[in-house]
This record gives C-alpha cells, sequence and structure tokens, in this order.
C-alpha cells in the first residue's frame, strides 16, 4: 500500500513546532552521555542550590547536579514508553487485524479480553502490577504495552474490518495464500496509516503515566533520574527551590506536546481523525 501524505500538513506551524520539540528531546536523550556536567548520581554541590554558572539548573536536595539528572531523565522516559508503546502497536495491530479477518469466536474472545482490561482502573491495574512483578525498566515496557494494546486493538480492527471483504483480500484466498499471509502481506499494510498515528498518540499517553507512576512511587526507583520522580522528590522544596518542581515538569511538557502536535499533524497529512486515536486509553 502506498501512503499518501500531504506535506503541507507538516509544514503548519504547529506540526513545525511539535516535531521540532521531539527531535530536540530526542537529540538531547541520545546525547545526554556526552554533554551532561556531571554523572547523574553523583553527589557534585550543596542540597539545593540555586540555578548558577557551576550549575546551570541547579542541583537536587541531595546536591545531585539537576541539567545532568533531567538529560539522562529523558533517556529513561524515551525508552520506557517507545519500547512499550512499539510492543502494544505491533501485538494490538496483529491482534486487531486477526480479530477482523477471522471474526467469530476469535473477534468476541478479542472484543472481550479488550473490555475487561478497559473495565479496570487505570490506576488500580498500574499498582497491582507494579506490587507483583516489581519496578524494573522490563517490568515498566511490558506495563506500558499492557495499558495500551486493547486500544490499539479497538482501533486497528475498525479499520480492517473496511478491509477484510474487498477484492484484494478475496484475490489473495483464492490463490490458495494462508491466513497468515493475507493478514501480514494484504491486510495489515493497508492498516498502516491508523497505526502510525496510534504510535504516535500512545507515546505521549505513555509519556504522562510513566510520569505520573513514578511521582506516585510506582515507577522507577531512585536514585534513577526520573522526571515524574523528580517532581515528587521536589514537591516538598517548592517554597524555597522551586525549580526542582519546575524544570522537570517543563520537560514533561514540551516532549507531551510536542508528540501530541506530531501526533495531530502525521493525522491530518494522512487525512485521518486524530481524535479517535484517544479511544481506549489508561
Amino acid at each position: 500500500m502506498e501512503l499518501r501524505i500531504d506535506t503541507f500538513a507538516l509544514r503548519k506551524p504547529a506540526a513545525v513546532i511539535g516535531l521540532s520539540l521531539v527531535v530536540l528531546h530526542l537529540a538531547l536523550a541520545l546525547l545526554a552521555p556526552w554533554i551532561s556536567p556531571f554523572d547523574p548520581t553523583e553527589l557534585v554541590g550543596g542540597r539545593a542550590e540555586p540555578p548558577s554558572m557551576e550549575f546551570l539548573l541547579g542541583t537536587d536536595v541531595l546536591g545531585r547536579d539537576y541539567l545532568s539528572r533531567l538529560l539522562h531523565g529523558g533517556r529513561m522516559a524515551l525508552l520506557v514508553t517507545f519500547t512499550g508503546v512499539v510492543v502494544a502497536v505491533l501485538v494490538g495491530s496483529l491482534c486487531g487485524v486477526a480479530a477482523a479477518y477471522f471474526g467469530g469466536v476469535v473477534d468476541d474472545v478479542m472484543m472481550r479480553i479488550c473490555d475487561i482490561k478497559l473495565a479496570l482502573p487505570g490506576i488500580l491495574f498500574v499498582s497491582l502490577f507494579i506490587t507483583g512483578f516489581g519496578e524494573s525498566t522490563g517490568v515498566l515496557i511490558a506495563l506500558v504495552g499492557l495499558v495500551y494494546f486493547p486500544g490499539v486493538i479497538r482501533i486497528v480492527r475498525a479499520q480492517a474490518l473496511t478491509q477484510v471483504n474487498l477484492g484484494y483480500v478475496k484475490a489473495a484466498q483464492l490463490r490458495g495464500e494462508s491466513a497468515l499471509s493475507v493478514i501480514v502481506r494484504e491486510v495489515l499494510p493497508n492498516t498502516l496509516d491508523v497505526v502510525y498515528v496510534e504510535l504516535a498518540i500512545r507515546m505521549s499517553h505513555a509519556v504522562l503515566l510513566l510520569s505520573t507512576m513514578s511521582y506516585l512511587g510506582l515507577g522507577l526507583s531512585p536514585p534513577t533520574p526520573d522526571w515524574g520522580l523528580m517532581v515528587s522528590e521536589g514537591v516538598g522544596q517548592l517554597s524555597f527551590a522551586p525549580w526542582l518542581v519546575l524544570f522537570p515538569a517543563l520537560f514533561i511538557s514540551t516532549l507531551v506536546i510536542g508528540l501530541n502536535f506530531g501526533a495531530e499533524a502525521l493525522a491530518n497529512a494522512l487525512g485521518m481523525d486524530a481524535a479517535r486515536g484517544y479511544v481506549g486509553g489508561v
């Protein structure tokens, strides 16, 4: 399938701002080991020192350089969210197309699994999962995948239902191709526009989810740099060291804004309604 992209939509101000913010965060995360002034876990200064020439964004309550921790926190945020969302979108897309193609019992089972997951309160599901399996990076990646794949199934299934009865699918079946071959080579490529937008939208959701989990003590454990954890640690010092909350909040918000603007621009470029991608969140 050849995707038709309206490049004009990608040149609109909101799209340029969004994509620029995402590229900036990616660049900072990738270059963090080389551009960070200090080791993010090293005690290099006094407690909660304000921004200065030596410590450009100040230090935290233990005396660690805040800029270094913010840069390395972006690496963890992008690693966990990107990997988890990619897994969710890949698994959800295959399951959604399979549900649309086979119908019947397969479709019913898939939809009931989605209904059960979406009926659970999000924070309860997250809390139980973290309590049972711990707070390692691998567990968080798996959790992000489990949180978002039911919503992806529903969105991709809806798109695939418009394709499974078309002539090219019937022709593939008449040629004797296997069900797996038809799903992977015929139907799935014709849902890629939805898949791409789902990937972008779920990324912004996952950044907020990971930050919220860390703020509540359900994410990465200290001393690992993490934006949500840094906000949580800084709340108690807000009256005399507001930068401990403002700087990580700024990093979180700019990344989420960039991803949202980028997702909307991609949806417009593909002639889609970005709003429908928000169905089936946490």
